[in-house]
């Protein structure tokens, strides 16, 4: 990806990001590195944590998010 085209991540919400929620959020991606919106928001409800880290985290861990509908992430 180039650097124009890369998205920022807010480094307030970055660096709550744990190798644990990229790993739990990899695991819930389907095979070609996608996770529906309303599963990352169920996941951070689980988690405790606002959408905009669970957004981080899956960014972090190369996940894209499609099916968004409120534009959480």
């Amino acid at each position: 990806m180039s650097s124009e085209n890369q998205k920022f991540t807010d480094p307030r919400w970055a660096e709550q990001v744990t190798p644990e929620m990229m790993e739990a959020i990899k695991a819930k991606a389907d095979e070609n590195g996608k996770i529906t919106c309303p599963v990352l928001r169920k996941f951070a409800e689980d988690q405790g944590v606002v959408y905009k880290v669970a957004g981080a985290a899956a960014d972090q861990a190369g996940v894209r998010v499609h099916n968004c509908d409120l534009g959480c992430f």
